[in-house]
């Protein structure tokens, strides 16, 4: 029994709530422990990482305002290491701290103050975003796609550099670099590209696809002020120009 009960355990999605007041910790607690998640909690970035160390987490809700380290800094310092979805909380209302906190990695937010439910909605899509993509390989017919010496494995969720090196991405980034090489060499227009990674919400704009690819740049391109394998259409969208080899 007691095996048995550890194997349901450890499939029942893991997430990590990191936030400095303990009302806003212990209200997402409960809330989503009766939605049927796990949750750890963690009040600073030192708590944060300590989680992380300790247990497989499936996704971060990451307040922007905290002591010592604020949340952008230790997203960026997370996405250097894991892929793991994240979700900030930011004020309401400040659009610049949307935006960076998407250049920063971040795959969704959600403004204060909210409801458990909006977040909860948010949770589920994220992470339907991240789970599912390993299954839509077998619909797209290949699991693996080579470009200009890169190495995408959609099923590990890896991007591998010719030098072997793995690059970490978020699931945004995720998402979008596989729908580019499911598209290659064809103009994908802001709304498209919205559409198919799955980030359309009533708060989406323009600006978060434009985040993404300009983070998706830096990590594939030689040169990300000046690309060569996802160039800018001006007044149309985005096109990823290399030849793609799938297998």
């Amino acid at each position: 029994m007691g095996p048995l009960i550890s194997m349901v355990m450890d499939k029942t999605p893991h997430l990590l709530i990191v936030d400095d007041h303990r009302e806003i910790r212990d209200l997402v607690s409960r809330f989503m422990i009766k939605h049927e998640f796990r949750v750890t909690t963690a009040c600073d970035g030192k708590e944060m990482r300590k989680a992380l160390e300790e247990n497989s987490i499936d996704l971060v809700v990451l307040d922007l305002m905290l002591p010592g380290e604020d949340g952008l800094a230790l997203c960026r310092d997370l996405r250097t290491r894991s892929s793991v979805p994240v979700i900030m909380l930011t004020a309401m209302g400040e659009d610049t701290d949307r935006i960076i906190g998407l250049e920063m990695g971040a795959d969704d937010y959600v403004a204060k103050p909210f409801n458990p439910r909006e977040l909860l909605a948010r949770i589920k899509a994220v992470m339907r975003r991240t789970q599912s993509l390993p299954g839509e390989d077998r619909e797209m017919g290949y699991v693996v796609a080579k470009f200009e010496g890169w190495l995408f494995d959609i099923r590990k969720r890896h991007l591998k550099s010719n030098d072997g090196i793995v690059i970490p991405l978020s699931s945004g980034e995720f998402n979008l670099l596989s729908t580019f090489v499911q598209y290659p060499q064809r103009v994908l227009t802001r709304d498209q590209l919205l559409d198919f990674t799955r980030s359309r919400s009533a708060e989406s704009f323009d600006r978060a696809i434009d985040t993404q690819v300009s983070r998706l740049r830096r990590k594939v391109e030689a040169d990300p002020k000046n690309p060569d394998l996802i160039k800018t259409e001006w007044g149309g969208g985005y096109v990823f120009t290399p030849e793609v080899v799938y297998e």
